[in-house]
């Protein structure tokens, strides 16, 4: 007898994850081109009411199911069952969940924070909905998920470099800097292209926000770098941070949380350099400017920000400058910003904290939208 060609499987366990019908949305959008907002616009609904039903932390109801048919052709029962699955999915991983785990884990997260910032929906607020929306919100399917890809990075930041800074903290303000990134779309990465940049992203510090950003923005993008600005979580203490979100993408993600520009620019060209001379799997996250025994990526990271900006070759002229004028006239002759040049005075202990803050220019990072 011959053997049989058909051999018997073993039944599939049930996945220990849930699928949004928001999933099926952004194949649609991949496919079709069509942008989210037009996609709102379109199905007649807000722009943050299609995010929060992409991440499935809103339902999608029966109506909403019309309007989806009406703009992808996709029947309206389609998006129901999809919605009915997902539910049935939650109410099962629900119920196998730890609830003195996941209490806990939710107590150590900003949520009124993270509410008030549009990311989180105010209701429903009991347990099981909080939970959901969490995780929905780091984009992840298990707390295991959530350890490896936020708890670790933001542990050893806080262990390392500013022990009162708080994991939940640190780790929704990474959170936040991945879902900006994934608004802004990066040629590949060029480390060659960036490197070629850096003189022009350095003639930026003169200039006022609303000139520089767009540019920095722009001009990073371009060698594969997608720099978003993200208001300080409460508590995370963070002022910079480098992350790769795939071979040919990074991520260099700032706070202000010192708002001077001499900071701002330092901590500009100190993750620039994490992208440029270290490797592209941890997460590095960066306090206020270092001081003494660092690690030696850090080290390098400052080195790389302090000679780009102020060259070794004119730096040994710093103690020769003794007025707000020769500071202005230095600082215009290296195509930098004055506040640059009193920060390194500021730093090296050649000039008193309390000489040319007038030369600093400060800034303010506007609240994100709701």
């Amino acid at each position: 007898m011959s053997k049989s060609a058909v051999r018997e499987l073993y039944a599939a366990g049930e996945p220990d994850y849930a699928v949004p019908p928001g999933e099926t949305i952004l194949e649609f959008l991949e496919e079709s081109g069509m942008t989210q907002r037009e996609f709102a616009l379109r199905a007649g609904l807000s722009a943050k009411h299609l995010n929060q039903l992409v991440k499935g932390i809103v339902s999608l109801s029966p109506d909403v199911a019309e309007r989806l048919e009406n703009v992808t052709g996709i029947k309206a029962r389609f998006w129901n069952r999809l919605e009915a699955d997902y539910q049935s999915t939650r109410k099962r991983l629900r119920e196998a969940r730890d609830p003195v785990l996941f209490e806990d884990w939710c107590k150590s997260l900003p949520v009124r924070e993270l509410i008030k910032r549009g990311q989180v929906p105010e209701e429903p607020s009991d347990k099981a909905s909080r939970w959901d929306q969490l995780l929905a919100f780091f984009g992840v399917s298990s707390l295991d998920a959530w350890t490896e890809l936020y708890e670790k990075p933001a542990a050893a930041f806080r262990q390392t470099k500013a022990f009162e800074a708080k994991v939940g903290a640190v780790a929704a303000w990474l959170r936040l800097g991945e879902v900006a990134a994934q608004a802004i779309t990066c040629d590949p990465f060029d480390k060659r292209g960036l490197q070629s940049e850096l003189p022009k992203l350095r003639s930026l510090t003169l200039l006022p926000p609303e000139q520089f950003e767009p540019e920095l923005v722009k001009t990073c993008a371009r060698n594969g770098v997608a720099v978003v600005l993200v208001k300080e979580i409460t508590g995370s203490r963070a002022c910079g941070a480098t992350r790769w979100v795939s071979s040919n993408k990074a991520i260099v993600q700032l706070s202000l949380r010192y708002k001077t520009d001499d900071q701002f620019w330092f901590t500009v060209f100190h993750e620039l350099g994490h992208v440029l001379m270290h490797g592209k799997q941890d997460v590095l996250v960066e306090p206020a400017r270092t001081s003494g025994a660092e690690e030696p990526r850090e080290v390098e990271a400052d080195r790389f920000a302090r000679d780009l900006l102020i060259p070794p070759k004119d730096a040994v002229r710093l103690g020769s400058l003794r007025s707000i004028a020769s500071v202005r006239g230095f600082a215009r002759e290296l195509g930098i910003a004055p506040g640059i040049v009193v920060g390194r005075l500021h730093h090296e202990k050649k000039w008193p904290h309390s000489w040319g803050n007038d030369l600093k220019r400060r800034f303010e990072l506007v609240e994100e939208p709701g």
